[in-house]
């Protein structure tokens, strides 16, 4: 046999909540008699596939087994996606048991597991749902494998002019591409779908004067705390609540965000004026926080929007006429950094943007070098 048509296409496969590795081929001979030279290889009927245990060894010892035998495909494997962490696996249960009204399609079964098994963040696997199943519904008399691109351009020029927004639109499409292409395992099949043009927008700052205002009118020095850390070190909203209490490092006063946007982990500046109010926050809070650094009463993580309200409130008492947001404030922090001259390299290390290309955006809010410029009507003489 041809050796280039041997493929052994490795898999996330999670069966009674543990992560297995699954190998899915065509039927071979040689292929079949070097599984048994595995350790364990067990049938899954669910998936239809050979799996392993989910272990670096396990992992290595594959590829030295088919060495010139078979080619691993780590297409669907491997993922810059990293996997969420272990407490964090994500989890789309509420939706499985959601009382759905008469005639209401819901997101296929396995649209969920592969939102779980590739472990994507759980506001992504919000949205993904929410997108597809307004898709899915708006078709409730076709056969998903027998739409077409046609059909799919004639769906989201019907967004547009209901005035939908290019950012709804492109979840739109992302979640329509996830379900064919990475689900189905159709890759490029709705390829040649047109986006909406991206819009150049410029990232909404508030000035430092304004955002001393708005710390300076939190209810509380937990608030107090909340506000400071997402600007003083750059951060996410869904970084601040993820945060551990260890993850505050004060003897090399750094932050360590992990598993932030990407899967990725980061560190960022602890400023020694928080950490004050950190300790403070630790001493005299009551129940005092035991896994994660804000909790909500009950003991769990912290509510999204709790946060967001916290920096509305501040801000109309400080008589901000903006409307400020968290990530405004994460804005501001990288705008004003560039502004007192930090090098545009370590503030996109800070962020933690892949590249300078998405960190270079602030150099057309930092007004430092706009100030000096003098405008031409400032040399009229004018009475």
């Amino acid at each position: 046999m041809n050796i280039q048509k041997k493929n052994i296409a490795l898999k996330h496969l999670l069966i009674n909540g543990e992560k297995k590795i699954g190998l899915k081929f065509y039927p071979d001979k040689v292929i079949q008699a070097l599984i048994k030279e595995l350790p364990s290889p067990k049938w899954s009927k669910e998936f239809s596939m050979v799996y392993l245990s989910n272990t670096p060894k396990n992992f290595n010892l594959i590829f030295s087994t088919f060495k010139g035998v078979a080619w691993i495909n780590l297409s669907a494997f491997s993922s810059k996606r990293a996997l969420v962490h272990e407490n964090q696996l994500l989890s789309v249960d509420s939706y499985r048991k959601r009382v759905l009204k008469p005639g209401f399609k819901s997101c296929p079964e396995v649209f969920l597991q592969k939102l779980e098994l590739k472990g994507y963040a759980l506001n992504t696997a919000h949205t993904y749902i929410a997108m597809f199943e307004r898709f899915i519904n708006a078709h409730n008399e076709s056969d998903l494998l027998s739409i077409n691109e046609e059909q799919i351009r004639l769906y989201l020029q019907g967004l547009v002019q209901e005035q939908r927004s290019n950012s709804y639109i492109n979840q739109m499409i992302n979640s329509i591409k996830f379900y064919y292409e990475v689900v189905m395992g159709m890759p490029n099949r709705f390829y040649s779908i047109e986006r909406p043009r991206k819009k150049e927008s410029l990232p909404k700052v508030i000035s430092a004067e304004e955002v001393q205002m708005i710390i300076n009118n939190t209810n509380n020095i937990k608030h107090k705390c909340i506000v400071s850390l997402l600007y003083s070190a750059g951060l996410r909203r869904g970084e601040l609540l993820n945060l551990k209490i260890e993850d505050i490092d004060s003897k090399r006063m750094v932050i360590n965000v992990k598993n932030g946007k990407g899967g990725k982990d980061r560190i960022t500046i602890l400023s020694p004026i928080v950490l004050v109010d950190l300790r403070n926050y630790m001493k005299s809070w009551a129940p005092k926080p035991k896994n994660y650094l804000f909790e909500s009463v009950s003991g769990g993580i912290y509510s999204s929007t709790s946060v967001s309200k916290i920096i509305k409130v501040a801000a109309q008492r400080a008589k901000i006429q903006k409307q400020v947001s968290p990530h405004m404030l994460r804005h501001s922090f990288a705008t004003h950094l560039l502004e007192s001259g930090t090098d545009l390299r370590y503030i996109q290390v800070l962020l933690g943007h892949s590249s300078t290309r998405t960190t270079e955006i602030y150099t057309r809010v930092a007004i430092n070098n706009i100030k000096m410029i003098i405008s031409p009507l400032d040399s009229l003489n004018l009475s």
